[in-house]
């Protein structure tokens, strides 16, 4: 016999709590944040490198590293990716 599900999903609880945004808008800087981290290490970039490429500074970078600060303008983002010959590719899905 299969174990049914009791109850309602973990996103049904966060939006139930109205922290369903929150919470998504934290995962989504945690990956670009790991992604663009990676792509650094893979190219051997260091942050003082990466800044000056992007014509920003060391401290700016440091909040677009910082996985816990889910503040980030697509300006950054796209200036980041040109920085490391990459570019940004956004998409809605269905939910």
């Amino acid at each position: 016999m299969a174990k049914k599900n009791i109850g309602s999903s973990f996103d049904d609880f966060l939006k139930d709590e109205a922290m369903l945004e929150d919470a998504t808008a934290v995962a989504l800087k945690r990956v670009i944040a790991w992604q663009i981290a990676e792509e650094m290490k893979n190219q051997r970039i260091t942050k003082t490198e990466l800044a000056k490429r992007m014509h920003t500074s060391r401290a700016a970078l440091n909040r677009l590293l910082d996985e816990a600060d889910p503040s980030l303008t697509l300006t950054t983002l796209a200036s980041a990716a040109s920085a490391l010959g990459k570019k940004v590719n956004i998409q809605l899905a269905a939910a």
